[in-house]
């Protein structure tokens, strides 16, 4: 059953801004400071209730050389955008399973500006990802779990990954739409095994799209309208390869009188026309198209889009042939 209508709106909506976390996959997270600064302010003047700064990666796997400082989100680093974040905008960050030094990168929670830490994960991480949980949760953060690559699980699996998450301490379970292969229908298939585990948990259920084929908001509103609560979204869909669900689109659809478009628009014509000016490149296209259907991982039309290639019907035979 759909939970309100087109004419209502939903308080337990959470719009979360991952603009420089997926969109720093575009441009190796180098933000200038008075991006991160004025997209900070943009989002409390939009009513939007999480932004998530980035990755706090393993120093020891990741150079600081080749990366922005959004790779790192070190305390000094977030605080330097948001003071103490005297706002109702909560502060995230993301730890890759396998990919972070968790327990000795991260202050207890009284000490640190961050609100939550997304912990993300394939599905056989899920113990490993666990751990992670826990030991957030006892240094006071805000959790989930995000887990990629769904469309790639069978459906036993899904099942033993959410009734384990189910058991844990988590407070998000984030449906994971990597290679943007999922249509409307079977979004909102997985979406209700979900929000059907977590009944009577008090665990919410988030959504994080890829616009693969053109599908990010479309995937993004099905599956709030049954009941997930969490909703990613970038602005003018800025994310690795074909990008995510845009900010300014579900700011539209939400018919909260809390969040408004006017401010992103301004922080668009100021900020992401000069990211596109740069050069730095997203959003739906053909190569996205492909690896969507075929529902595999984008590095391959990422790399054709890198190579400035065209050859769109040589590139999707090629797909084909290692299918």
């Amino acid at each position: 059953m759909r939970k309100g209508n087109l004419m209502s709106f939903r308080d337990d909506i959470k719009v979360f801004d991952a603009t420089i976390r997926d969109g720093g996959l575009c441009n190796n997270f180098n933000f200038t400071d008075e991006f991160v600064t004025e997209l900070y302010k943009t989002n409390i003047k939009s009513g939007i209730d999480y932004m998530e700064f980035g990755y706090k990666a393993s120093k020891n796997m990741f150079s600081k050389s080749d990366f922005g400082k959004w790779k790192f989100c070190d305390e000094e680093d977030i605080r330097a955008i948001v003071g103490d974040n005297k706002s109702d905008l909560k502060i995230a960050v993301m730890a890759d399973v396998g990919r972070c030094d968790y327990k000795t990168d991260f202050l207890p929670k009284t000490e640190s500006v961050i609100d939550m830490v997304r912990v993300a994960c394939y599905i056989h991480q899920i113990p490993a990802a666990i751990d992670m949980i826990e030991h957030f949760h006892q240094l006071g953060y805000e959790t989930s779990c995000n887990l990629m690559a769904i469309s790639q699980a069978n459906l036993d699996q899904v099942t033993q990954a959410l009734t384990m998450l189910s058991a844990s301490s988590v407070d998000v379970i984030y449906l994971v739409d990597s290679y943007g292969s999922l249509y409307p229908e079977n979004a909102l298939e997985l979406a209700q095994v979900y929000l059907k585990t977590v009944e009577n948990t008090g665990k919410k259920v988030g959504f994080h799209a890829h616009n693969n084929q053109n599908l990010a908001f479309a995937n993004t509103i099905e599956t709030l309208s049954y009941g997930v609560s969490y909703l990613d979204v970038t602005v003018q869909g800025m994310g690795r390869g074909a990008g995510n669900c845009s900010s300014e689109l579900l700011l539209g659809f939400l018919k909260n009188p809390k969040y408004n478009i006017y401010s992103l628009l301004k922080f668009s014509e100021k900020y992401m026309t000069q990211l596109k000016r740069d050069g730095v490149t997203w959003g739906y296209d053909l190569q996205y198209m492909f690896t969507g259907l075929l529902n595999r991982h984008p590095r391959e039309a990422i790399d054709f889009t890198n190579a400035k290639r065209t050859d769109y019907s040589e590139f999707y035979k090629s797909l084909l042939e290692n299918y």
